[in-house]
């Protein structure tokens, strides 16, 4: 079940402040309704330290759960709070069930009024999707918070359970307990804490812990197209609107149009689902590839306090995703089908890092010209032996272990191609080098017993029949996207061509204005 994004409901703040000691709130023990709504004294001091991780972990099913055992009076662990001497009260451990309670109240499950503030107005398709779904959830098996104030005034309205439950509601609360110290000794709790219970996943934890380092940044504001919460907040007002300005680019070359599966179209995003857990980790190493930081950037790269460098690393990203598959003049137009989806509609992580790298090598050798030549071979090779990217990837274990031997392979693919047009040849040679002796010429079939089409074989039947009928590029012949598309002079202007019909051609936008020119 999809996560229920609930970012907005608490807004985080930077609690590093000059003094070294924090007050606690030693009266307060408890949290009640009361003090969860909006325009509360409580709630509105509430703040999520920068660090803390998205609040999006938590189903539907798992917010309903959690509603339920808290009108039923069941135990729910305490929430951990520490006050700074500014008078802000940040969460250190329960942001998710306290960001659950306020969603209620507000009925704003990811598309509300908070969230839409939160977002700039604007919220994603897909996230509006999830909230009416957990709304849906919750109606059904808890019932929304308007039901339980409906029934202060006409029981009757509404079922009884909810009736007996809103009863018990101004008596019911959650405990309370507080970090006491600086904080820097919140900040230790808070990644103590978190790496128990519910450990935070590695990229989150990398993204929490260099929060101020350019790449980090970037990622952050790719992720959500510049919208949410503005880790960039500190920069000037021009380096702030440009990150959001090439962010929300990037987030549109990588994720648009939006990924659906079973996939009955050839217009699919290269980046896959914008979301998923695979995006965090995608972006970032995006990012980290195109501009080469090492695993250890932690220690090798500094924060940045001016925003000049977060704005460099973007536009080096956005570079990339343009030359990749845009309608910049720059754009090889590569087709998601062809260079990073399986043949039964899976993203190929591996692939997009080893393409990102071997578009780098062409860029770096000047071999443009080099690819386009042998392109509609190379994409035969990547259709028919799709199967030994995934040996190269299972061999290696992982997308960040296998990408560079998989760049290694495309290279020796493009060059042989350049001297050989026989593709079962050039992967003959190649599989028997030393360095790709493990592969083998044969893809594993699996045994289908089922007379059911799964999501991954309807994907597969679409794509096999859409790309032996897809539009082509007329000067390279390869396969030609939706996103990249070039209107071109068959008879170039320069040499009388006119801008007719009858003299004009679909190409990728490298393939019109840089190789033909």
């Amino acid at each position: 079940m999809a996560k229920v994004n609930l970012d907005a409901i608490i807004p985080r703040e930077d609690f590093e402040v000059t003094d070294k000691r924090g007050k606690t709130m030693q009266t307060k023990s408890t949290l009640s309704i009361e003090d969860i709504k909006t325009d509360s004294f409580f709630f509105s001091s509430v703040r999520k330290p920068d660090f803390q991780r998205e609040t999006n972990e938590w189903d539907s099913k798992k917010i309903s759960e959690f509603l339920s055992s808290f009108l039923d009076g069941d135990l729910i662990p305490a929430i951990i709070l520490w006050r700074n001497t500014s008078g802000h009260v940040f969460v250190i451990d329960g942001s998710h069930r306290l960001s659950s309670l306020a969603a209620w109240l507000n009925n704003d499950f990811g598309d509300g009024e908070i969230s839409k503030n939160f977002y700039d107005g604007i919220v994603q398709e897909e996230q509006l999707e999830i909230a009416e779904q957990t709304r849906k959830i919750i109606r059904k098996n808890v019932g929304l918070y308007s039901d339980y104030k409906l029934a202060l005034t006409n029981p009757e309205k509404v079922a009884p359970e909810i009736v007996t439950r809103s009863k018990n509601l101004a008596a019911l609360a959650i405990q309370l307990q507080w970090v006491e110290g600086d904080a820097n000794k919140a900040e230790s709790s808070f990644f103590k804490i978190n790496q128990q219970a519910a450990p935070i996943n590695k990229t989150e934890l990398i993204l929490l812990e260099s929060r101020r380092k350019p790449n980090c940044i970037s990622a952050r504001a790719i992720i959500r197209s510049g919208k949410g919460h503005k880790y960039w907040s500190a920069f000037s007002a021009e380096n702030q609107t440009e990150i959001q300005r090439v962010a929300s680019e990037i987030n549109s070359i990588l994720f648009s149009p939006r990924l659906k599966t079973p996939i009955k179209t050839l217009d699919i995003p290269i980046g896959g689902k914008n979301f998923s857990s695979q995006t965090l980790p995608l972006v970032l190493d995006f990012i980290n590839i195109v501009n080469d930081f090492s695993s250890d950037f932690k220690t090798t790269l500094e924060d940045d306090v001016s925003g000049d460098e977060t704005v460099k690393i973007l536009k080096r990203t956005r570079k990339m995703a343009y030359i990749i598959n845009s309608n910049h003049a720059s754009s090889l137009g590569l087709h998601p089908a062809v260079y990073f989806y399986s043949q039964d509609g899976r993203h190929k992580i591996a692939s997009f890092y080893a393409i990102i790298e071997f578009v780098l090598y062409l860029e770096k050798k000047s071999l443009y010209s080099d690819f386009i030549k042998i392109r509609h071979d190379f994409e035969d090779v990547l259709l028919k032996y799709d199967y030994l990217v995934q040996q190269i990837n299972r061999y290696y274990r992982s997308a960040l272990s296998s990408y560079v031997n998989i760049k290694e392979f495309y290279i020796e693919v493009m060059e042989r191609l350049l001297e050989e047009d026989d593709i079962t040849k050039v992967i003959n040679d190649i599989s028997k080098l030393e360095k790709f002796d493990y592969l083998k010429l044969s893809a594993e079939e699996s045994v289908i017993t089922s007379s059911e089409f799964t999501t991954e074989r309807k994907s597969a039947v679409f794509i096999k029949e859409a790309l032996d009928g897809a539009t082509r590029c007329k000067i390279c012949n390869g396969y030609l996207h939706r996103n990249s598309i070039s209107i071109d002079h068959i008879q170039r202007k320069e040499d009388g061509g006119i801008g007719s019909v009858d003299n004009g051609q679909i190409t990728h936008p490298y393939c019109n204005t840089t190789l033909k020119n």
